[in-house]
């Protein structure tokens, strides 16, 4: 695994090897979006990582999908990331910050509010979302007005400030995974007839205006992006031309000069190659289910500059100490991923 071992630039920040940490909702926030008690152990004990990219933290109170995940946009929460960032930093890492609207994918009982999810349209998905008394259909969202949707734009540039005040290194718009801006651009949850639906500039509209907001509050280098091209979570249809959407919204983003755009793999190669080939600065891929063995395969191929892993980081705090010894993995404990305390969170034993 020598590949992996080089150093990277990723925007203004250097890094020693070219390992990231994948976001992962871990639902052990305060009720109010405060990160927990244990948040900023759990990130330092995984600096090690370089490039920590956190859970998903909703930009507003309308971002909101599940019980117990962070937020940044209050002064609670920005003194909460404030603890997790300067913890980080004091053991070596880096840390940007997810911003993550989930739009349709929420519940009343889940936000502060309980109000009705928004979405691009008023079309539920066929899913169910757990809240406090239990899994229950994800009701239909009410569609965002022209205004709303430039407020909700706004409401991520604030975010993307109250993370840099926080100490963060950056922040990573959460374009992927089902939730809103992915929701824009798929067929079967956006049927809009007005500049951000239907065509395929319309339907990238969103996710380019997000993008552009956001790096202009906090600038570009400090500025990445998710998307998950042709992966069918959160009951998303991209369209028979859901390739061409991204193609056009690649070449776009690769306009701004963002510090990376970081690719959920879904198993398409030829599109992950032209991905590769258009995009002009740090690529990050995420290939859930790759055997260990071939951790370093898409750096040993070209197709990407950093590799970001999941639950092996969970499970290992110590996972760059780990692969460079050749020392066995830790197991992880899926009962312990959503909600809880410490157990299954900060307790996972390292090799010393």
């Amino acid at each position: 695994m020598s590949t992996i071992w080089k150093p990277v630039v990723v925007g203004d920040i250097n890094l020693q090897h070219r390992l990231a940490l994948a976001p992962m909702t871990r639902s052990r926030a305060q009720f109010d979006g405060t990160p927990g008690t244990y948040s900023a152990e759990y990130y330092a004990q995984r600096a090690s990582m370089g490039l920590l990219i956190s859970e998903g933290a909703q930009p507003s109170e309308d971002g909101q999908g599940y019980l117990f995940s962070p937020g940044i946009y209050t002064e609670e929460h920005i003194a909460g990331w404030k603890q997790v960032a300067d913890r980080v930093h004091e053991a070596g890492g880096y840390l940007f910050i997810q911003l993550m609207h989930a739009g349709r994918m929420s519940h009343p009982d889940n936000t502060p509010h309980h109000r009705q999810p928004v979405a691009p349209s008023a079309i539920a998905p066929k899913t169910q979302m757990y809240t406090a008394t239990g899994l229950q259909d994800v009701p239909v969202p009410r569609e965002l007005s022209l205004e709303e949707i430039q407020e909700t734009i706004s409401d991520c540039r604030r975010a993307a400030a109250a993370a840099i005040q926080a100490g963060a290194d950056g922040v990573e718009i959460h374009g992927a995974n089902g939730y809103l801006v992915h929701q824009f651009i798929s067929e079967n949850a956006n049927v809009r007839t007005d500049s951000y639906g239907g065509s395929i500039e319309n339907r990238a509209r969103f996710a380019l205006e997000v993008a552009t907001a956001v790096a202009e509050e906090i600038g570009a280098s400090r500025t990445g992006i998710r998307l998950s091209p042709g992966v069918p979570i959160g009951d998303l249809i991209e369209g028979t031309d859901g390739p061409k959407v991204y193609e056009y919204l690649v070449s776009k983003l690769a306009e701004l000069n963002l510090a990376y755009l970081h690719i959920l793999h879904g198993g398409d190669e030829e599109r992950l190659k032209a991905i590769r080939s258009a995009w002009p600065t740090v690529l990050i891929v995420n290939r859930p289910g790759r055997p260990l063995e071939e951790l370093d395969r898409d750096l040993k191929d070209n197709l990407a500059d950093i590799v970001s892993v999941g639950t092996w980081a969970l499970a290992n705090p110590d996972l760059v100490d780990r692969l460079k010894s050749g020392a066995p993995l830790n197991e992880a404990d899926p009962t312990t991923f959503y909600g809880g305390d410490s157990h299954g969170y900060t307790d996972y034993p390292t090799l010393k």
